[in-house]
């Protein structure tokens, strides 16, 4: 049995161990994290944080500008031999709407690479709706870490730094996908209705194909306007991926679609271009004038869509059957997606995508 002595030895060593520990974790410190790589631009002009340079787009949508402004689908990888991550962050002042939590609107997630797998590591949980600072993940093996946090998918992202332990190093890593596949469309592409960043469906595609999907989402504005289409056309691109169906009104789709693609295909011929038709909206489960007009939508895109295939042998349609399953569950308010949904989504659509892909090299 160990004796009296004994015991109160370990204790004071242990509260030794316990104030050095102690120490230790509040020597944090931080870099900016314009000092490593932001992934998920196409473009790395204007401010660092917006998916698009909007001054050098004036003719955008006024919604537009203001959406090209939030860090949806942005990351910063890095790589990290700290036993700790923490992050500082501004937004602006936006607040979380009804449907988005305010994780997914304003915080952000971290991934680390285990295995040659992303691997969920933490969140940075905003407690405010301008600046944060919060530890994301602690107590981690040593080693050299590589790391993605992902911004916040519907604000501003207007500063950022990256905490690390006093004597760790942090350097930018290299960027973790290949080629640039441009996702132009709504909300649901944007983010909505995700719980938080990473769990958006093209930030789960660039995990889990290791390709480069960047996320030009606008909420409630993907509308096919020919400016936008310009914008696009400007874009270094490897594939397209038109989800834009949900917004414009059944006349816009009829009208605007054949010359937002034509438009496109004058600087880009030969790159694949897949459109998908618009999820079913769950609210249609009972009110049929929302069923009425998603169905007349998703019938003039598939007619505008084969049109141009005739010729247009590089121009492909996703169907929006089993989008979201069958059982009326995959959606947050009969519209956007839940993480339920947005995996249903990925389940039918990463295959096919990645099918029409590789005979192109992708």
């Amino acid at each position: 049995m160990m004796s009296y002595i004994s015991v109160l030895t370990l204790s004071f060593l242990s509260l030794i161990f316990a104030l050095d520990s102690f120490g230790q974790e509040a020597k944090t410190v931080f870099i900016d994290a314009r000092e490593l790589t932001l992934v998920g631009k196409v473009r790395h002009k204007g401010p660092f944080y917006h998916r698009l340079d909007t001054v050098a787009t004036p003719n955008l949508p006024k919604a537009v500008k203001a959406l090209a402004t939030h860090s949806a689908g942005l990351a910063i990888t890095f790589e990290t031999t700290s036993s700790k991550i923490a992050a500082k962050w501004c937004t602006g002042s936006r607040v979380p709407t009804d449907n988005m939590t305010g994780l997914a609107v304003e915080g952000m997630d971290l991934y680390i690479k285990r295995n040659d797998r992303w691997q969920y590591a933490g969140v940075a949980r905003p407690k405010s709706h301008e600046c944060n600072e919060v530890e994301i993940v602690a107590n981690m093996a040593a080693g050299n870490k590589t790391c993605l946090l992902f911004l916040p998918t519907y604000d501003e992202t207007i500063s950022l730094q990256i905490g690390v332990d006093s004597g760790a190093t942090i350097s930018p890593a290299g960027n973790p996908f290949k080629k640039n596949i441009v996702i132009y469309g709504s909300s649901i592409v944007q983010g909505a209705s995700a719980s938080r960043p990473g769990l958006s469906y093209p930030a789960r595609l660039s995990r889990e194909t290791g390709l480069n999907f960047i996320n030009l989402g606008f909420s409630g504005s993907a509308k096919m306007e020919i400016d936008v289409a310009n914008l696009i056309s400007d874009l270094s691109m490897d594939a397209l991926i038109l989800d834009c169906v949900p917004n414009p009104s059944p006349e816009e789709v009829l009208t605007r679609t054949a010359d937002f693609v034509t438009t496109i295909r004058k600087k880009h011929p030969k790159i694949p271009i897949i459109a998908i038709q618009s999820i079913a909206r769950e609210k249609g489960n009972f009110d049929t004038e929302v069923a009425t007009k998603v169905l007349l939508k998703n019938n003039y895109f598939e007619a505008e869509i084969k049109k141009l295939q005739k010729h247009d042998p590089n121009l492909y349609l996703i169907y929006a059957e089993g989008l979201l399953g069958g059982d009326q569950e995959g959606t947050t308010d009969g519209i956007h997606p839940n993480d339920l949904g947005f995996d249903r989504m990925l389940q039918k659509i990463r295959p096919m995508i990645l099918k029409i892909l590789q005979p192109y090299g992708i």
